[in-house]
C-alpha cells in the first residue's frame, strides 16, 4: 500500500438504521472519501471478551445479537471474504498482551455488519472482528496503538460504538430527528471539541471531565471503541481527528470521526 489507511470511529445504530436513508447515505458517502482498504478490522461495542479473540474466517453466519425486531432484520445477510492474513497480523501485533484466540462460530455482529452493509455493500472487502478485552480507557488506547501498524498493510481499523448511548432516550414512536435530550447534546458538544483538539487525556478521563458522562453512557461499551481508534490513529501519542457525521438519531448522537 502506498497510502497509510486512516482509522475511523463510527456510531453504528441498530438494525433499523438501514431504513434511515439520511444516515445510510452519510455512511455510504463517507466510504467513498476513504482510500480503498485491503481489509477491515472492526472493534464493536457488542463483543467484549478476554482474552482477545477474533471472529470467524470460515464463513460463519452473522451474529444477530438483538431481540424483538421485525423479522426482516434477521434475514439480512453479509458475507465478506475471509480475512485469514489479518487474523494472523492481529495476533502478531498484540502478542505481548497474550495469545489471541479465534471463535470460528462467531460471525460479524450488528455493530460490524450494519455499517459495513452501508459502506461496502458489495461485501468485496475482507472483514474481521476483534473483541474488546477490557473497558479500561488507557488499556484500550494501548491496544489500539499495538494495532496501528496494520494501517500500513492496508487495513481500515474501525471502532464501532455510539457517541451517546442511553436507551431511555430512544423513542422509536417519535421522529428519528426529534430534538435530542440536553445531556446527549452536551456530551456530543464536549466530545466534538475534545476530539477536534486532540485532547486524548480528557477523552480517556471522560468520566470526570465530560458533562453528563454517566447519562450519556450508563455503561461505557459504546464509547470504548473510540479509545481503540484513538490509539490506532495516534502518532507519537498525538491525535488529529475530523468529524465526518454528526446529528442525532432518536436522541442518540451519531457523531463519527476519522483519524489520519
Amino acid at each position: 500500500m502506498s497510502e497509510r489507511m486512516p482509522v475511523i470511529y463510527l456510531s453504528h445504530g441498530a438494525p433499523p438504521l438501514a431504513d434511515d436513508r439520511t444516515w445510510a447515505s452519510e455512511l455510504s458517502a463517507w466510504s467513498t472519501r476513504l482510500p480503498t482498504p485491503r481489509n477491515v478490522l472492526i472493534v464493536s461495542a457488542h463483543w467484549e471478551n478476554s482474552p482477545i479473540t477474533v471472529s470467524s474466517t470460515t464463513g460463519a453466519p452473522l451474529t444477530y445479537d438483538f431481540w424483538g425486531f421485525d423479522p426482516k432484520y434477521y434475514e439480512v445477510t453479509y458475507q465478506p471474504p475471509a480475512a485469514d492474513e489479518l487474523a494472523a497480523s492481529v495476533a502478531r501485533n498484540v502478542a505481548d498482551l497474550g495469545p489471541v484466540f479465534q471463535d470460528q462460530d462467531r460471525g460479524l455482529d450488528h455493530g460490524a455488519y450494519v455499517p459495513m452493509v452501508e459502506m461496502y455493500p458489495d461485501a468485496e472487502v475482507p472483514a474481521l472482528q476483534v473483541s474488546l478485552p477490557t473497558l479500561d480507557p488507557r488499556s484500550l488506547f494501548d491496544f489500539g496503538r499495538k494495532l496501528s501498524t496494520l494501517r500500513d498493510e492496508g487495513t481500515l481499523i474501525v471502532g464501532s460504538g455510539f457517541t451517546t448511548h442511553n436507551l431511555r432516550w430512544f423513542h422509536p414512536s417519535e421522529p428519528a430527528d426529534a430534538p435530542a435530550p440536553t445531556p446527549s447534546r452536551e456530551f456530543d458538544h464536549w466530545a466534538a471539541e475534545r476530539v477536534g483538539a486532540g485532547d486524548v487525556d480528557a477523552i480517556l478521563d471522560w468520566e470526570s471531565k465530560a458533562p453528563a458522562a454517566r447519562e450519556a453512557h450508563p455503561r461505557s461499551e459504546h464509547w470504548a471503541p473510540l479509545f481503540v481508534a484513538l490509539g490506532a490513529g495516534s502518532v507519537d501519542g498525538a491525535v488529529s481527528g475530523s468529524s465526518e457525521i454528526d446529528g442525532f438519531w432518536y436522541g442518540l448522537s451519531k457523531r463519527s470521526w476519522s483519524f489520519a
